[in-house]
């Protein structure tokens, strides 16, 4: 069999069993995530151990660190992805329910139902917790999902179909409304993107080029982003010893996430404590490169920064840093070289506070606190199912109502039209 025919195949039998899930009570469906998390926990030794020959292979290959550390599962991770499951569970149903319901002057009412997409696509690299995120999140919201993981990532994401299969046919649900693609070969995702009328919404996660490459072939709709350049905008008002602490944690937190700070902003005003901000992050093994005005102040601590600093996503020990003229010169940096998925600002002033959340247009605004936060666990929607700088559909970190569409539903009593 083809991998054309294998792919369509897969998303023929998800796409079929969506029905039953769309229809089926919200208690169903938290039992199923209760028993996907107990299948975690009772093969949690043998994930460990299939992880670990993914991150040999990994380390083998030569895959950055930036993958590496996507990749690898830990007792605290795999517990994340069990308080994650059980979080997702206790939400709100998010299907079926009429909004909004009004009366109108010929006695009808009009309202809005919430209703699943149908069968969505996941293209993923590393993070094995995304096959457990997604899946939880598309059972939820009642729709299939058709999960295609990296091939680094192969045994570990093999060992969670296994759980969450065997989560589906505990709780009396098809086993095949989620489907994990078993091959690593790239043409499987050439297909899985290009099955319209199959599948509803692809959302790839991923680095740039897959994100480019899906956008490019798809002929169903994408949810993405395609960058997370992300600035920390030090304003002439900010607390110094917060600034420090919420740089150092933007920026070295971790390195391979897209929330991360890749650019520094700080206002001329306050510039004299960029050395205090840089000591910390040197101290972690940072590279820093600044405009001309950084490096003066910084001196031997800082490279020299060039135009490709500004829209460079390291996803490395590595952060850019740029002295700015005032609040205006931040926020036009920040909406010519940003990619519109989380900036943020450091500020004792209240009216400037409210003034960049007005002016920044990215999925993500912030206003003292760390970069880091951009992410749905964080704003309690249990998990993500990917994080969208699009403005049509859903923006920023996507939960369960990003996974669900309206339809008009009107009430009447014989009305007929006049």
């Amino acid at each position: 069999m083809s991998i054309h025919q294998h792919v369509t195949e897969l998303a023929t039998s998800a796409k079929h069993a969506s029905a039953s899930l769309a229809n089926s009570p919200v208690s169903t469906r938290n039992a199923a995530l209760q028993a996907i998390a107990h299948q975690v926990k009772v093969r949690k030794t043998e994930l460990l151990a299939a992880n670990t020959e993914d991150l040999l292979n990994a380390k083998k290959k030569g895959l950055d660190l930036a993958l590496i550390d996507r990749l690898e599962l830990t007792e605290a991770r795999i517990e994340a992805m069990l308080t994650s499951l059980s979080i997702v569970q206790a939400l709100s149903d998010p299907i079926g329910g009429v909004e909004d319901l009004r009366a109108m002057e010929s006695g009808i009412q009009v309202g809005k139902m919430r209703v699943p997409l149908g069968l969505i696509g996941i293209i993923y690299e590393s993070r094995p917790n995304v096959t457990i995120d997604a899946a939880s999140l598309c059972l939820k919201s009642g729709n299939a999902v058709l999960l295609r993981g990296g091939s680094e990532a192969i045994r570990s994401n093999l060992v969670l179909a296994t759980c969450i299969k065997a989560g589906l046919a505990e709780a009396g649900l098809p086993e095949e409304l989620v489907q994990v693609i078993d091959t690593t070969d790239r043409a499987a995702v050439s297909t899985l993107v290009g099955l319209s009328g199959l599948v509803d919404m692809v959302v790839p996660r991923g680095g740039k080029g897959l994100i480019e490459r899906v956008a490019a072939e798809a002929t169903v709709p994408v949810l993405k982003h395609l960058d997370g350049i992300c600035h920390l905008y030090i304003h002439s008002k900010a607390d110094v010893s917060m600034a420090i602490e919420l740089t150092v944690n933007s920026k070295t937190h971790r390195y391979g996430t897209c929330n991360t700070m890749e650019t520094l902003l700080v206002d001329a005003e306050v510039a004299s404590m960029l050395p205090s901000i840089a000591a910390p992050l040197v101290a972690q093994g940072v590279e820093l490169r600044g405009c001309e005005k950084t490096c003066a102040i910084l001196s031997h601590a800082c490279n020299p920064a060039s135009e490709e600093d500004w829209v460079t996503e390291y996803l490395a020990p590595i952060l850019a840093i740029k002295v700015v003229d005032d609040f205006e010169h931040a926020v036009q940096h920040i909406s010519t070289f940003g990619s519109g998925h989380t900036d943020g600002i450091v500020t004792a002033c209240h009216a400037s506070a409210m003034r960049f959340l007005r002016a920044v247009d990215s999925s993500s605004v912030m206003v003292n606190t760390s970069t880091r936060f951009a992410d749905g666990f964080e704003y309690g929607l249990g998990a993500e199912i990917g994080i969208s700088t699009d403005k049509i559909h859903a923006r920023g970190p996507v939960g369960l109502e990003g996974l669900t569409s309206q339809k008009y539903v009107v009430l009447g009593n014989g009305q007929t039209r006049r």
